[in-house]
């Protein structure tokens, strides 16, 4: 497997868990959606919204938009988990495409992330790898999470081995993925 064939599985693992995650929290009540919880942001709403936000920033300086720090600071949380499977879906395809889109000069290509006080320079490959790390972290805490309420934690590890597709056979439907295009012939 080539860097670029696992960077757009990882993608598409990306937006399959959020996906999942959003059905979850999407049933959830205002009550369950605020509530305090054990978690570096203790909260579903506060872990999930900063995903969500740190998702945008980084998205957005791989694909060099303009006003990052801006768009950062004036960043809306969701107030409820019906809005932010919609707006994380949303974030989720951008992503899925830019990964699609990826060729080798792609990921060696240096991505500009405006913070504070400096412009911060890494490669675009490295900004993906932080950010699919990224993802994953704070998802296994809003899974953690979720145990305390009365949506069932959902599935999240399965989608890396082509041979598990009866596993996400659904979930891919849903999000309008064949197995083909995501792993391609050899799978």
């Amino acid at each position: 497997m080539d860097l670029l064939g696992y960077l757009r599985i990882q993608a598409h693992a990306n937006a399959l868990s959020n996906h999942r995650l959003g059905l979850a929290v999407a049933g959830l009540g205002t009550a369950d959606w605020q509530a305090l919880r054990t978690g570096f942001f203790p909260g579903l709403a506060l872990t999930l919204n900063h995903i969500l936000a740190v998702d945008l920033y980084y998205i957005g300086a791989l694909h060099r938009d303009s006003d990052l720090r801006e768009k950062y600071a004036a960043f809306a949380p969701c107030a409820t988990g019906v809005e932010w499977a919609r707006r994380q879906h949303d974030s989720d395809l951008r992503l899925v495409a830019l990964c699609d889109d990826l060729d080798t000069d792609a990921i060696d290509a240096w991505v500009e992330l405006p913070r504070r006080d400096h412009v911060q320079r890494d490669r675009a490959g490295h900004v993906l790898a932080h950010l699919f790390n990224h993802q994953t972290h704070h998802r296994g805490q809003a899974h953690a999470m979720l145990a305390g309420t009365a949506a069932a934690p959902p599935q999240l590890d399965e989608f890396m081995l082509p041979s598990e597709a009866h596993l996400r056979r659904a979930d891919m439907q849903a999000l309008g993925w064949g197995e083909m295009a995501v792993y391609g012939p050899d799978r």
